[in-house]
C-alpha cells in the first residue's frame, strides 16, 4: 500500500520526528512507513491521518488505484 505520508507532513511543517512524537511511535517507525517498507496498524494509520488533518483515504493508495476487482 503507498501513501502520501511525506507530502501531507510537509505540507503541515512537521519533521518525521515530529509527527513520530505525536503518534507515539519512533521517527524510524515513520521512515519506514514512508518508504513503503512498514506497514502500519490500523491504529496507527488512524492516528497519522488525524494528526495531518486528512482521512484515510487522501493518505493511503491501494496497490489497485483504489479500484474494484470485478
Amino acid at each position: 500500500m503507498d501513501n502520501r505520508i511525506k507530502e501531507y507532513r510537509e505540507k503541515c511543517g512537521l519533521l518525521q520526528g515530529n509527527l513520530a512524537e505525536k503518534c507515539n511511535v519512533s521517527r524510524q517507525t515513520i521512515n519506514a512507513i514512508e518508504n513503503n517498507k512498514y506497514d502500519p496498524s490500523l491504529q496507527l494509520a488512524f492516528d497519522i491521518a488525524r494528526t495531518l488533518g486528512v482521512s484515510m483515504e487522501e493518505l493511503f493508495i491501494s496497490e489497485n488505484g483504489g479500484k474494484r476487482n470485478e
